[in-house]
């Protein structure tokens, strides 16, 4: 079976599992990972919001725009990407994922990536920062690899600002567009097989 096809069968048993998930009777259609099977970044958003719902595709409103803008300034067009969130429906009044939402929604996250393998996986704010690193603040390691054991393999992680959080906040603004500049650089390192300390170091000397 194809990538797309294993990523299509984790969407419908979604919808076929929805009315025994939370927030599945609070009638919000599912928003399902979308973009490319053969993506090698991956984007992990927290949960839809009020145009992601409408149009049941994750970030596509205002703070989507922001991040599908930016995205395309660093060479990844939308269609070249996956993206996706930990929770895959709209919380009531766009409050924050709750543990036990992030919990249930988990294995649906989880097979994502497991097809996907992607080489890069970047997380865009806490709550799907905290997937992966949970004793740190996204201020403190926003924009710098992290090399985690997840489920047994290697990923790469990397930390950076939610798009809305960057839109109130003209500084987190910045600190999200600088991010961002980062990735073609950690790709490049990756393929080369370059461990975390050689990136970090390589990217203090791009960016300082």
């Amino acid at each position: 079976m194809s990538k797309a096809a294993q990523l299509q069968a984790v969407r419908d048993q979604l919808e076929k599992d929805l009315p025994h998930l939370p927030l599945g009777n609070i009638n919000e259609p599912t928003v399902p990972g979308d973009g490319s099977a053969d993506a090698e970044l991956m984007f992990i958003g927290e949960a839809p919001g009020y145009y992601e719902s409408v149009q049941r595709k994750p970030f596509v409103g205002r703070s989507g725009q922001l991040f599908v803008n930016t995205l395309a300034e660093v060479g990844h067009p939308r269609e070249t990407v996956y993206i996706t969130n930990i929770v895959k429906v709209r919380p009531p009044e766009n409050r924050d994922p709750t543990p036990q939402e992030i919990l249930a929604y988990k294995p649906y996250l989880d097979r994502e990536i497991e097809i996907l393998c992607p080489l890069l996986i970047v997380t865009l704010g806490r709550f799907s920062m905290g997937k992966f690193l949970p004793e740190v603040k996204i201020s403190q390691v926003h924009g710098r690899v992290h090399r985690v054991n997840w489920q047994g393999k290697p990923l790469y992680i990397l930390p950076m600002y939610h798009p809305a959080a960057a839109l109130r906040n003209p500084q987190t603004k910045t600190a999200f567009v600088q991010d961002f500049q980062k990735i073609p650089k950690i790709l490049e390192w990756i393929k080369g097989r370059a461990d975390v300390d050689q990136l970090e170091k390589g990217l203090k000397e791009a960016f300082l």
